[in-house]
Formats: structure tokens, C-alpha cells, sequence
């Protein structure tokens, strides 16, 4: 199965991953799956923490690449496909980095690990 991870459970498995339920911490660790991070939640990342409500160990530009490289996950670009398909989506909430990592989970067969009810909702598989 391929995985997306939200951009907080990316978070959460950096910096909180005793605190993450066993069968996300089963998903994400098992061999049979592909786990990636969305070049949106890099974005978000950046976007949060240049308004000063994230705070990280080190800038964004080394944080993302060398905690995706520790945790073993893979990085997804923002296509041209996926990012369409946001048009098509119910406006159950206006985040835009939800929205494309909901776009990218349908166009690319993707589950989305996520606790975010509002994901939830979508037409995508999540996982949690």
C-alpha cells in the first residue's frame, strides 16, 4: 500500500512517536508499504514555521529532506493531475494543503494516515 502522511503525522512521527496509536506506528513502520510526504506538507512546514508558529530543531530546507531521509520517506511532487483534481473536491474546508494531499491521494492511489476528521470526509482511503 502506498502511504501519505498528513503533515502533522509526519510531525508527530519526528517528534511524538510514542505518543502515535500502535496501528499508525504498525502502518508506517511495516516493509509491505511505500510511505510518502507530499511536497505540500514541505510547503506547510515552511509556511508555518516563517510565521513563527512551528518551531523546529533546524530551518525547513534541512529539517524536511533530513527527517524524511531518518524516517525512511519518500518525497511526492505536486502534479499537474492531482492539483486539478482539487476543483472536483466537496469545499468542506478551505485548506489548501489538505485539499492537494486529498487530490494526490485519489489521482495516485494513496491512503492518507491522518487523525483530521475533516480529511476524513473526502472521498480519499485514510488511515488511523
Amino acid at each position: 500500500m502506498k502511504l501519505l502522511l498528513d503533515t502533522c503525522t509526519f510531525l508527530w512521527i519526528v517528534d511524538q512517536y510514542d505518543q502515535l496509536p500502535m496501528p499508525v506506528v504498525r502502518l508506517f513502520v511495516s516493509a509491505e508499504h511505500e510511505v510518502y510526504l507530499s511536497a505540500a506538507s514541505a510547503w506547510e512546514i515552511a509556511a508555518k514555521y516563517g510565521a513563527r508558529r512551528l518551531n523546529l530543531a533546524t530551518p525547513p530546507e534541512r529539517f524536511v529532506p533530513d527527517q524524511r531521509g531518518a524516517h525512511r520517506v519518500l518525497s511526492l511532487p505536486i502534479d499537474e493531475e492531482s492539483a486539478l483534481h482539487t476543483s472536483r473536491l466537496p469545499l468542506l474546508h478551505r485548506d489548501p494543503f489538505d485539499r492537494i494531499l486529498v487530490g494526490q491521494a485519489i489521482v495516485h492511489g494513496m491512503t492518507i494516515l491522518t487523525p483530521d476528521r475533516l480529511i476524513t470526509q473526502y472521498p480519499a482511503r485514510t488511515m488511523w
